[in-house]
């Protein structure tokens, strides 16, 4: 696609960006969503500013000033982009938190970033603020982002009476809204996003409207065309940078519209909103797959052809695939033309029986699908391009406002994360550290000067703290976090990602934790697939204590995260597990092997501190939760 046919891309800021959306855009679906009755509601860009402009004059009104820090604390939904930008509008500085952070990081965050009002959710949040609202000198008031919500407490006021105040103050002032936005300069701090702590202080990384922009630009740039009434499917949290400027903010520079679903709802929502581009992570991508792959298997015959369906395009992709592994692909491409008749003809016969039932139940329109955020195996990702998906994987982090490579549309390479995006410069530094220049970077922590100058090279070059590896024509891949390299006590170095990434696709293992550091061998901590071990136990006739059992709700069915400590002590189990490493063991080398390892019997959980928002280990937790189990292992 030429450039100028992208004729959205444009520099400007958040506000600005937004209101040229309303002149231009006006009568274009902005966002779509589900109610709680299940009705489907929907706002254009007019509607939206007209929202965005009331809730910002309410704050106004109660002397929200520049530079001023209001802190966002809710799920993702459309009410969480009108409380941004009615923050943004203002010249204020929007802190993000997630909803699932404990009272002791809630109250960190908005201390630390001295945030004056608080917009959240719910009655639950709102419980937790008000226990802890003593700890909190800067707060001084609390929005509900609900239409009515009426409170005893002088601190606590709804979306709607906030709007009430911002009319109110446009009828004494009819200029008073345009004054203040124009007043922002592209310079100005838009926002701090805090890391999420996998080791350590969460840290808050400044952002301008310089920054955020440049991000979006440079993604837009390498990314496919955007075309008007296409749809972004959003379900990542709006707290973290990926999903708010990947998603969001490149979805309204191009003025498509945004609808919101849930994890929980996701698989559903494909088919109700059709969406032409997604967002994801590979966790998520990981556990499609495998649900697809269970569906298939409820009987012999749709299990045989489903395999035989995936061996095919698997065979099309690697045939497609030059002797680097290039694949040529993107959303133009006929993957039966150019690998021979037979070939060829198989392929459309399974893509006719099995591969468009795939992308239908994915709404039937996915043009790109985008992962990040983690590393995609390379055989997930040629598994979802032998069914016709185009997956673009990247990397990037919270300082860089995202994308720091991408793999581009017609030219991608499973395992890398691509070559460096445009408008960024990069380098390997000697110890093979990824190091990056560029107006999409973050100006500095919050309060922490030292941080910021440790976080960057005398020349200027942010420190990723990723290693990374050539792998041709400038794509690179991810080796591990810096911290992710594990050292045992004999000095080899080994990286505990491609440990992780070997278990991505196991029938029956969700997660390893590798553990090495200064130990004699690589141990592991595993978590079983405990869904799957139900369904196994259930059709071999294996009795387990079924009390035992917890479940959440994380999808369209319950999932289970505790077992009883004789779930995880069966043999049948126990042999499986043992296959799944085995197996892995062959692909590592011999010091890398897994020699050890403790089966749980619980998930790693985000309440307890083990796991980000993001789905990320943290490790430290982890180690210091286990630590009787994993002294076990090296008694």
């Amino acid at each position: 696609m030429e450039a100028q046919d992208k004729w959205y891309i444009e520099q400007f800021t958040a506000p600005a960006m937004m209101n040229r959306n309303m002149v231009r855009l006006g009568n274009w679906t902005f966002q779509r969503w589900k109610t709680g009755t299940g009705e489907i509601k929907s706002i254009t860009y007019a509607e939206g500013w007209r929202i965005m402009k009331e809730l910002s004059c309410g704050l106004m009104e109660m002397g929200f000033q520049k530079g001023d820090r209001g802190a966002l604390m809710c799920h993702t939904c459309p009410e969480w982009v009108w409380a941004d930008y009615s923050i943004l509008c203002s010249g204020g500085i929007t802190v993000c938190i997630y909803p699932s952070l404990s009272e002791a990081e809630m109250c960190y965050i908005i201390n630390d970033s001295g945030s004056s009002i608080l917009y959240l959710q719910d009655e639950i949040t709102l419980a937790k603020v008000i226990k802890a609202w003593d700890k909190l000198p800067e707060l001084k008031q609390v929005i509900v982002m609900k239409d009515e919500y009426h409170s005893s407490d002088s601190r606590v006021m709804s979306f709607g009476d906030l709007r009430k105040r911002g009319v109110e103050l446009l009828a004494r002032d009819r200029y008073v809204f345009e004054k203040r936005w124009r007043s922002i300069e592209l310079t100005d701090y838009m926002t701090i996003v805090y890391t999420s702590g996998t080791t350590g202080t969460p840290k808050g990384a400044v952002h301008t409207h310089l920054s955020f922009n440049s991000a979006i630009c440079r993604d837009l740039r390498d990314a496919p065309h955007y075309r008007e009434g296409d749809v972004l499917l959003s379900f990542l949290p709006l707290s973290h940078t990926y999903e708010r400027e990947c998603g969001h903010g490149s979805a309204m520079m191009a003025g498509v519209t945004i609808a919101y679903t849930t994890p929980k709802d996701i698989v559903r929502d494909l088919q109700l909103f059709r969406p032409h581009i997604f967002m994801s992570v590979p966790r998520i991508y990981e556990r499609v797959y495998l649900a697809m792959k269970d569906m298939a298997s409820k009987n012999s015959i749709t299990s045989a052809i489903f395999n035989a369906a995936m061996d095919t395009g698997r065979k099309v992709i690697e045939t497609r695939a030059d002797e680097r592994g290039f694949i040529a692909m993107d959303e133009f491409t006929d993957l039966s033309e150019g690998v021979g008749f037979w070939l060829g003809f198989k392929y459309r016969l399974f893509d006719a029986l099995v591969f468009k039932k795939v992308r239908d139940r994915f709404g039937g329109r996915i043009r790109c699908a985008f992962s990040a955020a983690g590393s995609l195996p390379a055989d997930l990702c040629k598994s979802f391009m032998a069914m016709g998906f185009v997956i673009l994987e990247g990397y990037g982090l919270t300082e860089t406002w995202n994308t720091i490579n991408l793999n581009r549309p017609g030219k991608i390479l499973p395992g890398s994360v691509g070559p460096v995006s445009s408008g960024v410069v990069a380098r390997i530094a000697a110890d093979g550290e990824w190091q990056v220049r560029g107006d999409n970077l973050f100006v500095g922590y919050w309060n922490k000067p030292e941080d910021t100058a440790e976080a960057f090279t005398e020349d200027g070059y942010f420190k990723t703290g990723d290693i990374v590896e050539e792998v041709g024509d400038g794509y690179v891949k991810i080796v591990d976090r810096k911290k992710g390299i594990m050292v045992l006590d004999t000095g080899k170095n080994v990286p505990s990602a491609r440990i992780e990434s070997l278990f991505a696709l196991s029938q029956y293992i969700e997660m390893v934790v590798p553990i090495a550091d200064d130990m004699k061998f690589v141990s592991a901590l595993v978590v079983p697939d405990f869904d799957a071990f139900i369904k196994f136990f259930k059709e071999k006739g294996i009795s387990y204590d079924k009390s035992a059992l917890e479940f959440s709700q994380e999808g369209t069915a319950p999932v289970c995260i505790k077992v009883g400590n004789d779930f995880v002590a069966n043999e049948k189990l126990k042999e499986l597990i043992d296959a799944d490493i085995k197996k892995a063991n062959l692909e590592l080398e011999e010091y890398e092997q897994i020699k050890k390892y403790h089966i749980l019997n619980r998930k790693l959980m985000e309440q307890f501190g083990e796991m980000t928002p993001t789905l990320k280990v943290k490790r430290k937790v982890v180690m210091g939760t286990f630590k009787e189990q994993i002294g076990e292992l090296y008694k």
